[in-house]
């Protein structure tokens, strides 16, 4: 077989390096959210609809992009979004108005699922066997780095530059990469499917009617909503109700973040262990924390015992997220952009309603508020689990 320009071993280091894009996006300037308050004369209300929008258009996007990607190449549709992505943040630095910023953060969840789908794709299309395994195992630990990262760096670029200091950062990134992937990076795409509508509709329905599958979104899309509802309320918690500053946000962040990527590192470990027990012993241990944390919430209202908590659950959080999204990830390996972009387009629709749903009926500014959003979700995912065990118990006995 011959060998193209997208299989060097420096374009999957990029490729790895692209992954956390999504999160950096989300995530990076969370500890501004009361400094953009009072900068954008807003509520925050809509500093957090920042951050919804571009998850309901990241989600949404990808349900279709996938098929893009399968069907007119990864390389090309790739490079104009990551370009087009480095512009918009350079445009958000000058803006004075939240209904632009809006707006371009529904133009960037667009864009980003171009390129996450594109660069997912990647590894189904250059690796086989057990290399594919380990490397899709490996995506959402790589994405995970970008909760760690983001909030930290964003805490101070924020305290030594200000709010609009996050998104020069991002739209630096993307132009760097851009560079050197238009050096070193290529199409990896050798069979593009026909862009026919009725086999791009027959494809999802293939692909959402395998209870495994559409179960499983549900599923991602539930446990990354803890995430990001701590996100939307860590900074007015710990700077308003805990009166530190973004420093202590962003380093509450990174405490956050490498449990979420501890967890998904423990999951890589256990890789060979039964999908269904690792599932189930998870979430026994994430419902038991979180009730712990609502029942001694009024005896330990400080910063260090949240966040033992908080750690705790992002920690088999991840762990859970990464065992489901690997096997959703490699269900349907001949429909690899479109399963990848259904897979996380999907779960981050799920995710920009059920966490903005949650903080808007339940109000979140301290620990106990925070509790209940852990215990909610478990419960949900509970539920799903149960209805997925018969399902995918009986696929992985097949194998």
């Amino acid at each position: 077989m011959q060998k193209i320009k997208g299989q060097s071993g420096v374009s999957t280091v990029l490729a790895f390096l692209l992954i956390p894009i999504s999160g950096l996006a989300i995530d990076i300037y969370i500890p501004s959210f009361p400094q953009m308050v009072e900068g954008l004369h807003t509520t925050a209300a809509n500093v957090r609809l920042t951050m919804t929008v571009f998850l309901v258009s990241y989600g949404i996007s990808q349900l279709f992009v996938g098929s893009l990607v399968d069907s007119f190449g990864r390389y090309r549709l790739g490079m104009g979004a990551l370009a087009l992505f480095a512009l918009t943040n350079l445009s958000i630095t000058q803006l004075t108005s939240i209904e632009w910023l809006l707006t371009l953060r529904v133009i960037q969840g667009f864009l980003i699922s171009i390129i996450m789908v594109a660069k997912r794709s990647y590894f189904i299309d250059v690796y086989e066997g057990e290399r594919q395994r380990h490397y899709t195992s490996l995506l959402s630990i790589v994405w995970s780095a970008a909760p760690i990262l983001a909030p930290f760096l964003g805490g101070y670029l924020e305290h030594f530059f200000g709010w609009r200091s996050n998104f020069y950062f991002l739209g630096c990134y993307a132009l760097v990469l851009l560079v050197l992937e238009g050096i070193f990076s290529g199409e990896t795409l050798r069979e593009p499917r026909p862009f026919h509508l009725s086999a791009i509709l027959n494809s999802y329905r293939q692909l959402l009617t395998a209870r495994d599958f559409s179960y499983g979104i549900l599923v991602l899309g539930l446990s990354y909503s803890m995430i990001i509802v701590f996100n939307m309320s860590a900074p007015f918690i710990i700077e308003n109700h805990f009166h530190y500053t973004a420093l202590q946000t962003g380093n509450s962040a990174l405490v956050s973040g490498l449990a979420l990527l501890a967890g998904g590192l423990f999951s890589k470990w256990l890789i060979g262990k039964p999908l269904l027990r690792k599932l189930r012993d998870g979430l026994l241990l994430q419902l038991g924390v979180a009730v712990i944390m609502y029942v001694t919430a009024p005896y330990f209202q400080d910063l260090i015992s949240m966040m033992v908590f908080v750690a705790l659950l992002h920690f088999l959080m991840g762990y859970m997220y990464n065992s489901y999204f690997t096997y959703c990830l490699t269900r349907f390996p001949a429909m690899a952009g479109l399963s990848g972009g259904v897979t996380s387009g999907g779960s981050y629709i799920v995710t920009s309603f059920a966490s903005y749903g949650l903080i808007s009926t339940v109000n979140i500014y301290d620990v106990r508020g925070l509790s209940i959003n852990y215990i909610v979700f478990s419960l949900l995912i509970g539920i799903l689990l149960l209805l997925l065990y018969p399902v995918v118990a009986t696929r992985l006995s097949s194998f």
